[in-house]
């Protein structure tokens, strides 16, 4: 609940007690809890309460009030704290045509490398923790990251790729056990409009392949994106693995290199966010 809402518990119970805002349900066993249209109520109120309205103020408005107060904030594409609230919504719903509206009107008002940076990377995480720790299901945290994935693909589709007289080769994949390619696809948006050549190959490659891969396209660089959290304790170890198979520079970014000590070694660079990304392959 807290990592879906960015509320403490206590926050909320305090909301409960005072304004009677969105009580609970609970179980036979008197055990509380929230279904999906209390989540969302949840969620307009905290945008509310982010956006300048007191608890106050907001516990004496009706559901349709509060609705169209955060509808009308929804429509500065710039909040990335009320878009986020949206691709949440849309989530919970399953409701494709408004995650993809948002996703759409996010990147056509910031671009790509904005959106991913201020909205894509902070919601995957946020869906992320709330799927390792049971709030939304599996199926939740699949169709947001399939609507991200297309939606990059077609992103990359539209760089036309600039002339570069020696370009840099990059081998692109994820390392086993890890399955979120939203990172390593932004990765190859942003070297395509750098002008540099990758070949992509995505999730699930055996270590025991990429010596045979490097071999045959002689990179010059490798690049990985960790980002699933039940990789975060194995971080080092999965590096290693992969550095173990590797005569070539490799290039490691995701959420988990920003949360976790990476250890310092040759060859290995680690990018913890989008301006670190983006400020390398600037320096090349």
């Amino acid at each position: 609940m807290e990592g879906l809402i960015g509320i403490k518990a206590h926050t909320i119970r305090a909301w409960e007690i005072r304004y009677n805002l969105v009580p609970p349900k609970r179980t036979l066993t008197n055990i509380r809890y929230y279904d999906e249209e209390d989540l969302k109520s949840l969620l307009n109120i905290v945008t509310l309460n982010e956006n300048g309205y007191k608890i106050s103020k907001i516990a004496k408005m009706s559901k349709q009030q509060i609705f169209d107060l955060v509808t009308q904030l929804k429509a500065d594409w710039h909040n990335d704290s009320v878009q986020i609230l949206s691709l949440s919504n849309a989530t919970i719903d399953y409701n494709e045509e408004a995650f993809s509206n948002t996703l759409a009107g996010c990147i056509e008002e910031m671009g790509l490398i904005q959106t991913m940076d201020l909205v894509l990377f902070p919601f995957m995480k946020k869906v992320g923790m709330l799927w390792q720790t049971g709030a939304i299901d599996p199926s939740h945290e699949h169709f947001a990251s399939n609507l991200i994935r297309d939606r990059i693909i077609v992103e990359i589709d539209k760089v036309e790729k600039p002339h570069k007289d020696e370009p840099k080769r990059f081998l692109l994949f994820l390392p086993e056990a890890e399955m979120h390619e939203a990172g390593l696809l932004f990765a190859r948006f942003l070297l395509k409009s750098c002008g540099q050549d990758t070949l992509y190959l995505g999730s699930g490659i055996p270590y025991a392949d990429l010596k045979k891969i490097i071999a045959a396209y002689k990179p010059d660089y490798s690049f990985i994106v960790l980002t699933s959290l039940n990789l975060g304790k194995d971080i080092n170890k999965i590096v290693g693995k992969v550095m173990d198979n590797l005569n070539v520079p490799l290039l490691v970014a995701g959420s988990l290199i920003s949360e976790f000590d990476i250890l310092v070694k040759d060859q290995l660079t680690p990018l913890k966010n989008v301006c670190d990304m983006v400020d390398f392959l600037e320096d090349l």
